[in-house]
């Protein structure tokens, strides 16, 4: 046994629970679930692709039911502008002044769905908010409540309709979660959920767990957590690697050491744990590194895919133990 510096037992039990209220409703996603809480653990956004109907919309609402905080859901659209997010002053006639009308991005948990169907100036306008945490209106700054964590999702790129992110906003989301079919057992429960009527209460059935104190305690706490200086190399090498490997024509930034850094010592909070282990920096390299790199054109029009190659890249660096 292992003594711990920190008292990790409500936050553990916390996220036992918050898992409890999640499977009411869902069925499987476990991974997807602990990356989530991982997520707003770390204080970091998320990004969830997948095909229409694998439940992304409804886990992000889920997840925010199980928190105490404000939350706002944004549908993206074509036609959508920077000001339909963010704002826009607005003429007051009894004071002769323009004043600022906040946007529905002003919130702790926010939902934007279909990100990827909004246009390249409304996608910029996000920017801002999303690594400074605050806006600005005509020289003023307008900072964000916290906790403040974004959780998007977006349809794959191939489908009608839909604009690829660039680079620079995708670089600001902690873990891009990829969401796959459920398997047969997994989709017979569904089906049944939905005959038996088990799942007719939809979310008044769920329960919120945390307060937003409790969130901000444990993002303390997070940040808290023991990383040996040979875990700190592995993470450094890792990345640098990417900038190195030959089927990789655009490596990740620095800012993807930090994402994991993060991201694993959320992982080992989340385990019961003050310190971080090697499992846990390779449960989250995937999502931290698949919308971070580009591939080779050869290996693009191989079809292969962005997590393949870090599997690979992965399994030729030595592990520390």
């Amino acid at each position: 046994m292992f003594e711990e510096r920190i008292d990790l037992g409500p936050a553990r039990e916390g996220v036992e629970r918050l898992k409890s209220e999640v499977k009411k409703i869902l069925v499987g996603q476990d991974k997807m679930v602990e990356l989530l809480v991982a997520a707003i653990l770390a204080n970091g956004h998320v990004l969830i692709e997948g095909f229409p109907g694998l439940a992304k919309t409804l886990t992000a609402k889920i997840l925010s039911k199980t928190i105490s905080s404000e939350f706002k859901r944004i549908q993206f659209t074509p036609d959508m502008m920077p000001s339909d997010v963010l704002g826009t002053s607005i003429y007051n006639f009894k004071n002769s002044e323009f004043e600022y009308k906040k946007g529905p991005i002003f919130s702790n948990i926010v939902l934007i769905d279909e990100i990827n169907r909004a246009p390249a100036k409304t996608q910029a306008a996000l920017f801002e908010v999303m690594e400074e945490r605050q806006v600005t209106n005509e020289g003023i700054r307008y900072p964000m409540s916290q906790p403040f964590i974004i959780i998007a999702t977006q349809n794959p790129i191939d489908m009608e309709g839909t604009y690829r992110l660039p680079e620079a906003q995708m670089d600001r989301f902690l873990f891009k979660i990829a969401v796959d079919y459920p398997s047969l057992e997994e989709e017979v429960q569904i089906i049944n959920g939905i005959h038996n009527g088990t799942n007719n209460k939809g979310l008044e059935q769920i329960n919120a767990v945390f307060s937003e104190a409790e969130i901000k305690d444990y993002q303390e706490k997070v940040q808290a957590i023991r990383v040996e200086e040979k875990l700190i190399r592995y993470i450094a090498t890792l990345v640098q690697q990417t900038r190195l490997y030959k089927d990789i024509s655009i490596g990740a930034s620095p800012r993807a050491s930090i994402a994991i850094l993060n991201g694993s010592k959320a992982i080992a909070l989340i385990r019961g744990r003050d310190f971080v282990t090697p499992d846990d920096i390779l449960d989250v390299v995937d999502p931290v590194l698949n919308h971070r790199i580009t591939l080779s054109p050869e290996k693009e029009m191989e079809g292969s895919t962005a997590s393949k190659i870090i599997q690979t890249l992965v399994n030729g660096i030595e592990i520390p133990r």
